[in-house]
């Protein structure tokens, strides 16, 4: 099986007045395609620096990532525009919608942006299959935190990506929403075969997953399958 994300001594530092930051340190990691992994770690640790690595959303001070066979280092930020929306989905705590949009709308982005024939129809198709076919035409602020985080879910899923990050994907929902938001996501996730990146506090939504990736320090300490 190979690695659909590979890390090769990456390092992420930021220039204070006084000094440089690191943030990250000679991080190397490698994903294959098709598993599902947790990164671990305390507030500051470099969890969500790292899944911006990762995703191309960021870029290394030193060290390589290679995102579905593509080397993101010197990409200019067009072709890492153009990498992220062909390969990669993303689920974030905040849901990130656009509020002057309606649900399929929202869904439909991503969509029309790798001109996919009929977008409306598969965006209706993936809010089916989340629960919402009665809100398509809800804008943000008329859905719950739960249904704004199943829009997330349709959309990230709509341009069929390789890899999928999610960062604290149920960091603002209630413990019962929390539960519907992720066996969906493992739902979708195992239906259509995407390789899936989770960061989260939350060590039971850990424990679904293949394999947790600890870090502390801007350093990984433990590397586990599960």
């Amino acid at each position: 099986m190979s690695d659909i994300l590979r890390l090769s001594e990456v390092t992420k530092s930021f220039r204070t007045v006084k000094e440089d930051l690191v943030v990250l340190e000679k991080i190397n990691l490698g994903i294959p395609e098709g598993t599902t992994l947790a990164i671990v770690g305390p507030s500051g640790s470099g969890k969500t620096t790292l899944l911006g690595l990762c995703a191309g959303l960021d870029r290394a001070t030193s060290g390589q990532v290679v995102l579905d066979g593509v080397l993101l280092n010197g990409q200019s930020e067009d072709q890492l525009a153009r990498i992220r929306n062909q390969s990669v989905g993303f689920i974030f705590q905040n849901f990130q919608l656009l509020p002057t949009l309606t649900a399929l709308e929202n869904v439909m982005i991503p969509l029309e942006l790798a001109g996919a024939p009929d977008a409306g129809r598969a965006a209706t198709e993936l809010l089916g299959k989340v629960g919402l076919s009665a809100r398509l035409h809800h804008y943000p602020s008329q859905l719950s935190g739960g249904e704004q985080q199943r829009v997330s879910l349709a959309r990230a899923f709509a341009n069929k990506p390789r890899i999928l990050f999610a960062d604290e994907p149920t960091g603002n929902l209630d413990a019962e929403t929390s539960e519907k938001v992720i066996r969906l996501l493992f739902e979708l996730n195992r239906e259509a075969g995407t390789t899936l990146v989770l960061v989260t506090h939350d060590m039971d939504l850990a424990a679904r997953t293949g394999r947790i990736v600890r870090i502390k320090g801007g350093k990984i300490i433990a590397d586990t399958e599960q």
